[in-house]
């Protein structure tokens, strides 16, 4: 019986149609986000796995819809799967096999019924993101979406009762992880006119958008400018230090390692520099498991 044979079973997923619903977000979650699942089916235990793998799934395919195509279609499929993501929830039913894993997970951990209406209800700021003219926009840019994205699944591991220090510590992390992003994804979003670095930032360099365009990746400013923001990341993800302490135990070793994994990445992206304008980078695969290693 193969390990996530035996994480349905311990999650109660027992019925033949919807084991193959958790089977399929369970392949897509592998393909995209490749350490991040080999993270959680280490150091998770067998009964969270299944469900932060549907969250996670879930949040991955809202990304998608909200960020690729041009506005009217975007805007359009949101809306067709908001409310088919209302409708689920209200049914508990569904045509849909990852909404069919939503509905079951959040019967199973019913405290994520409430964090999946707050992402619905501020999700559109990532539809009508074009950029932000200053860094107080692209903190009101986490709020509204980056931080109830990232509860979906960190929701799954919060402590029963008073968590706002736990909220408090995933609003610091995930501030430096989108920030993070942001850099490395440069190359991508300079494509879809949609670039993630405060205006203000980049002034400060002197540099404007057309610019990033335009110029080659050995620009001095540029490599700053990377070098300026990945700083910042960092402070973040270093102020968020004690997440993990604050994750009851069941989670507490995935958080310290998406932690130590998203440092490395901090490293790789600012290693690359200027870099990032001819694509993002990970981290070494082999340092990423050694992460793992010491938090198993």
């Amino acid at each position: 019986m193969s390990g996530w044979t035996k994480s349905l079973d311990a999650a109660g997923v027992r019925e033949a149609g919807s084991r193959r619903d958790y089977d399929a977000q369970r392949r897509v979650v592998c393909r995209y986000r490749r350490t991040a699942y080999l993270a959680a089916r280490l150091l998770l235990p067998r009964e969270l796995l299944p469900h932060v793998v549907a969250a996670t799934a879930f949040m991955h395919h809202g990304d998608d819809l909200l960020d690729t195509g041009p506005l009217p279609r975007r805007a359009a499929a949101w809306a067709s799967w908001e409310r088919g993501v209302r409708e689920a929830m209200a049914t508990g039913t569904s045509d849909d096999p990852l909404l069919r894993t939503l509905v079951h997970t959040v019967r199973a951990r019913p405290s994520l019924r409430g964090i999946v209406e707050d992402y619905l209800s501020t999700a559109t700021a990532e539809l009508h993101f074009t950029g932000f003219p200053t860094e107080a926009d692209f903190q009101d840019y986490v709020d509204a979406y980056a931080y109830p994205a990232f509860m979906l699944v960190a929701g799954l591991l919060a402590p029963e009762g008073d968590d706002a220090r736990y909220r408090a510590a995933c609003r610091t992390f995930i501030e430096g992880s989108q920030r993070l992003d942001f850099v490395n994804d440069l190359a991508e979003d300079l494509r879809e006119g949609r670039v993630g670095i405060p205006v203000a930032a980049m002034e400060r360099f002197s540099l404007t958008v057309d610019d990033l365009s335009a110029t080659g990746a050995g620009d001095t400013g540029v490599a700053e400018l990377v070098a300026d923001q990945v700083a910042l990341a960092r402070a973040s993800l270093l102020a968020a230090g004690e997440l993990p302490a604050l994750t009851p135990a069941p989670g507490r070793r995935l958080a310290g390692a998406l932690l130590d994994i998203e440092l490395l990445t901090a490293n790789a992206v600012l290693a690359r520099g200027a870099g990032v304008l001819r694509g993002s980078v990970s981290p070494p695969f082999a340092r990423s498991l050694r992460a793992l290693a010491r938090r198993y």
